[in-house]
């Protein structure tokens, strides 16, 4: 039996690309979107993969898993695969993309808020509970305001992806971290 170093690798991996991405978006708000729309494929593949493997992995030791992250995980490869596809076409669709992305991955991440507090504590439940509401907010706001979500689509993604990433981050230097 193998052990464990007790750090979330994969998770802190994510929340330092997250945090990067988000700067990126931030600093750069007005170029192209086609390098970023790629990254963010890459990025939606990355983190479809990660919910997929805590499906398996939490099924693996309950006997079932929350099925609400296989479809989450499954919908972002689905998504990230197609921006890395057709990344003049993710310039179309992104004002419905994001907020579906954003709304299936907090979902969730909302849906095994139990097993965060079981195993991180209450503060990186309240944290975790706190960004993901944030994001379904931020998600049903860019699907019922296209307009606004093209035009702010840089600022409000790039505050989003590093509120997200520093979560993973915390999530890799707690305990729920050693497990994925």
């Amino acid at each position: 039996m193998r052990k464990r170093s007790g750090f979330g690798w994969l998770e802190c991996i994510l929340g330092i690309l997250l945090i990067i991405l988000g700067i990126f978006t931030f600093a750069n708000p007005h170029k192209t979107l086609t390098g970023i729309i790629v990254i963010y494929g890459v990025l939606a593949v990355v983190m479809g993969i990660t919910d997929i493997l805590l499906y398996v992995r939490i099924e693996r030791y309950t006997g079932f898993g929350p099925i609400v992250s296989l479809i989450s995980g499954i919908l972002s490869v689905m998504s990230g695969m197609m921006l890395l596809a057709y990344p003049n076409a993710g310039k179309l669709i992104l004002s419905l993309l994001f907020p579906i992305w954003f709304i299936a991955h907090c979902i969730s991440r909302l849906s095994h808020l139990h097993t965060i507090r079981l195993t991180a504590g209450n503060l990186i439940y309240y944290l975790t509970l706190a960004l993901n509401i944030l994001g379904l907010a931020l998600g049903f706001m860019m699907m019922f305001r296209p307009v606004v979500s093209l035009i702010s689509v840089s600022y409000i993604v790039g505050a989003y992806l590093i509120l997200l990433g520093i979560d993973s981050i915390i999530m890799a230097f707690s305990k729920i971290g050693s497990d994925l």
